[in-house]
């Protein structure tokens, strides 16, 4: 098996143009051709071609194996190229080959060029620096301090803990994290593993970047924006292996395949259906060593880059999480703390400043909101505070078909409503 051609100026992957360099078993793309022609019918060899995201080169060879072995009948020529159809051999061939496997997308890629891909656009080669940061969080309000500790943490491409009391943001930080990457990387439609074909591309993951490819792209990869997948508490073991589908009898990758040369999001770290020292125990090595082993559906194992920017966002402490060999694998720890009395106004300022639902706001009512917050009713500054508290008011201008306002008396009431108890208490 061969390394696809890269064009440096490009970054980009040459189409192979004969069958023994798309690294891929012959017989493997003579099967997946077979299928589709059964299914498309009569079909040009342009079409099957496109359907198969490989070259007329290619196909064309394919194309002499079906007339050989009478797998496939001739109705004429279109455009310069034949049109073909399954013959009574080809379609019962196809047919058992389906019973198998429904697999009919695009050709799939080898294992030892998809690794050599990965670790080439590593996550880890990204030079990434303050004007990086700057534009990805742009729109919230941090101290220097963390944007310095979250700067550090992605230049090192390895993992990192957002920790802290709720509220706080680490949900926000992390879902901007894929924003500091500018450039795009390479995404296999699917992979081919000891003779099994795992999809890895997901539209909904995976964001194309639109004109990005040269005419010549091996069309079996779709240049793509750096992934980013998150979970919570839906993350389970299952998950993490690859996902076989009993129906169609092919399988999927699991999350962190999808996530490889990008960002995968634990969010609410501790609160998934599996433990989280399950879940810690089984990236243990990866974590170190980036790799990780995969297996298939038949019990084969093989070996997988693990080339993320792992992101654990947890409300709890990360020492109450996994034990000292755990914690010393994920070499960023950082607290994300509760706002200062100015950063809290300049969240609120920033709020009340979205021009959809714009209001006055005087400083000295906006003074009696942080101390009746943080005196009466004993309360940290929460960043999300500055949101939830003016959502109230404009709900409730809402249901009374009423301007929205901002004052003291607004303010206590929009306080009760969302703190509930303690308000209730203090009011009392």
């Amino acid at each position: 098996m061969t390394i696809p051609i890269t064009d440096v100026s490009w970054g980009s992957i040459l189409t192979p143009d004969r069958l023994d360099k798309t690294g891929v078993r012959r017989g493997l793309l003579e099967d997946l051709a077979l299928k589709i022609l059964y299914l498309h019918g009569e079909t040009t060899l342009i079409q099957l071609a496109e359907s198969m995201c490989l070259s007329l080169g290619v196909i064309e060879e394919i194309f002499q194996s079906f007339r050989k072995e009478r797998l496939c009948e001739v109705k004429g020529m279109t455009g310069g190229t034949h049109r073909i159809v399954a013959s009574e051999g080809g379609r019962q061939r196809a047919t058992s080959l389906l019973s198998l496997n429904q697999y009919v997308g695009p050709a799939p890629v080898s294992l030892k060029d998809y690794t050599a891909r990965v670790r080439q656009q590593s996550v880890q080669n990204v030079r990434v620096g303050p004007k990086d940061l700057q534009p990805a969080f742009q729109d919230l309000v941090l101290s220097q301090e963390l944007l310095l500790r979250v700067g550090t943490a992605v230049v090192s491409g390895t993992s990192m803990f957002l920790y802290g009391p709720p509220g706080t943001g680490k949900t926000s930080i992390a879902m901007r994290l894929p924003s500091i990457y500018s450039d795009s990387v390479w995404i296999p439609h699917a992979l081919e593993v000891d003779g099994q074909i795992i999809t890895v591309f997901d539209p909904g993951i995976h964001r194309p970047t639109p004109g990005g490819e040269p005419e010549d792209t091996d069309r079996r990869w779709v240049l793509c924006r750096r992934p980013c997948v998150m979970t919570a508490g839906e993350l389970s073991l299952e998950m993490l292996d690859v996902q076989f589908n009993p129906v169609n009898r092919f399988s999927a990758g699991p999350v962190q395949l999808k996530a490889n040369n990008g960002v995968l999001i634990l969010d609410d770290f501790g609160r998934q259906r599996a433990r989280p020292q399950d879940l810690l125990n089984r990236w243990m090595s990866a974590l170190g060593m980036r790799v990780e082993y995969l297996t298939l559906p038949g019990g084969q194992k093989f070996e997988i880059p693990f080339d993320v920017l792992v992101v654990f966002s947890t409300n709890v402490q990360p020492s109450e999480l996994g034990d000292e060999a755990f914690l010393r694998r994920i070499p960023n720890k950082i607290l994300v703390n509760h706002a200062t009395e100015e950063q809290f106004k300049e969240i609120f300022t920033r709020e009340v400043n979205v021009a959809a639902r714009r209001i006055h706001v005087e400083p000295k009512d906006l003074d009696f909101l942080v101390k009746h917050i943080t005196q009466d009713l004993k309360k940290p500054l929460s960043h999300c505070y500055a949101r939830d508290i003016l959502n109230q008011l404009f709900w409730a201008a809402s249901y009374l078909e009423a301007k929205p306002e901002f004052n003291r008396d607004l303010a206590r009431w929009a306080c009760s409503n969302y703190f509930v108890n303690e308000a209730n208490k203090s009011a009392d």
